[in-house]
């Protein structure tokens, strides 16, 4: 799972169907993104208290189904390395949520990433921390570091989906999508895997040179496959 405010409108609807409709999350297990290095879970700028405050409480999943990597870990290598054998032994990600950053990252895989890295320790982008400020009281209140899913763990799902609103996005989401592969936009290392869902709102798609090309893909997918 993803945070920040492009997500938030989709997990305010899983709320509704589960109020609502009886949707169900009791077997449902998540895997989030990352998480700032050095906050504590209750900290209101954690990652795991923006879920707890957006998604969990309001649905009936298990806390123990719920992992959100922990920006207290000491040892932070085997840490790491823990929360991969995490996914593998829950059988993977069937699928995956993303954001993009305004320089294009996903998760905290800043611009220069390795495109086959795992999660990790990282220092954060001076843009994200610009980016991020307007969550903190001060810029110097951001944190600098983080825990990370990699490009390389993240492509490991089986299905992704990858969220933008507004015409902020527009350029990055172009480049990404139709520009080359590059650890310099991380999210373009999605071109890489078989099964991506894109969802833009028409801002994020006005810098799509083939956008009329890709609604004709969508209606035909929907006509011949269903999915």
């Amino acid at each position: 799972l993803a945070t920040g405010s492009t997500p938030i409108g989709m997990y305010k609807e899983l709320i509704r169907m589960h109020r609502e409709e009886g949707l169900d999350f009791s077997l449902v297990t998540t895997f989030n993104l990352d998480e700032y290095y050095g906050l504590p879970p209750e900290h209101e700028q954690s990652y795991y208290y923006f879920m707890q405050e957006n998604l969990f409480k309001h649905i009936n999943i298990s806390p123990h189904r719920v992992h959100v990597p922990s920006g207290l870990a000491k040892d932070v290598r085997a840490y790491c390395e823990s929360y991969e054998r995490m996914i593998k032994e829950a059988g993977g990600i069937d699928l995956q949520v993303l954001g993009i950053g305004g320089d294009g990252h996903i998760a905290f895989n800043e611009p220069g990433s390795s495109l086959a890295s795992r999660t990790r320790l990282v220092a954060l982008d001076e843009q994200t921390i610009k980016d991020n400020a307007r969550f903190f009281e001060k810029e110097e209140d951001v944190p600098r570091y983080a825990i990370t899913m990699g490009v390389g763990t993240i492509l490991e799902a089986k299905r992704l989906m990858l969220l933008a609103n507004g015409k902020k996005k527009a350029e990055v989401v172009a480049k990404a999508i139709e520009g080359p592969v590059t650890s310099q936009i991380t999210a373009s290392a999605l071109q890489l895997h078989p099964d991506v869902i894109v969802v833009l709102d028409e801002e994020a798609a006005s810098e799509l040179k083939r956008k009329d090309y890709y609604l004709h893909a969508e209606k035909m997918i929907q006509e011949f496959y269903g999915d």
